[in-house]
């Protein structure tokens, strides 16, 4: 099994993720399911990722333990130097709000509130005062596009604006890192392409950012592909970004 390291780019510079020998382990039954086997993986900060493998490969057990939905059965994993694989929910809920930011296939939305009030959602949370948070969401409008559609419903939006909702809501509270999971799965080529600039705008600012994809064109926007196979780093190609 090839491991793992920071790209020649990244240097000399903070990782922001290291995972050593980590293991994620299901028991069903009697029958111990090995979801992650001994994986060491280094990202840099600022560093755009993408993760690829077949059903079954542990992608999204990979995504959740970066993501601090889960723990690891063995192993440790240290994000922007915390060792966060041995904290209880309470920690683990908190380092979710401050420091990773999600951006899902079908959006999560809430229905019932308009854009602004989505992107604020974070920072509600985190107690973060109105009128800095309305600033705040009102920046991140205007930055994924959508400052002229603030006061609309998700229903109100096509699937790529909702998407772009989904994007700032993801920045709202400045994580040091942000995970899409199949982020233009539901949407047509055109709002996929566009949602995908956007992902490629925020890497150029210097944002962390690790992509879920089974498509190879979408993972070579990234600087480097990383190859799951039965819970293990099968390889890692580094891309020439277009």
């Amino acid at each position: 099994m090839q491991q793992v390291h920071k790209p020649p780019e990244f240097k000399g510079a903070a990782p922001i993720l290291v995972m050593e020998r980590l293991c994620k382990s299901y028991q069903l039954g009697t029958v111990e399911l090995k979801a992650l086997r001994d994986i060491d993986l280094t990202i840099g900060a600022g560093e755009y990722v993408a993760i690829m493998g077949p059903s079954g490969s542990g992608k999204s057990t990979l995504l959740n333990m970066i993501g601090c939905l889960d723990r690891p059965t063995r192993g440790t994993y240290q994000l922007a130097g915390e060792d966060v694989s041995r904290l209880d929910d309470d920690a683990l809920s908190a380092i979710r709000g401050l420091q990773i930011g999600f951006i899902f296939q079908s959006y999560n939305l809430i229905a019932q509130l308009n854009v602004i009030e989505n992107i604020e959602v974070p920072m509600f949370y985190q107690g973060v005062g109105e009128r800095a948070s309305e600033q705040r969401a009102n920046e991140l409008a205007r930055m994924v596009g959508l400052g002229d559609r603030t006061k609309h419903r998700p229903f109100e939006l096509s699937g790529g604006e909702q998407q772009r909702v989904a994007i700032a809501r993801a920045l709202a509270n400045n994580p040091v890192i942000t995970l899409a999971d199949e982020p233009t799965g539901n949407l047509d080529t055109e709002s996929g392409r566009e949602i995908l600039n956007i992902l490629d705008d925020l890497h150029t600012q210097r944002k962390t950012l690790i992509i879920v994809t089974h498509d190879h064109d979408i993972a070579k926007r990234a600087q480097r592909t990383i190859h799951l196979l039965d819970g293990q780093i099968e390889r890692c190609d580094y891309n020439e970004r277009q």
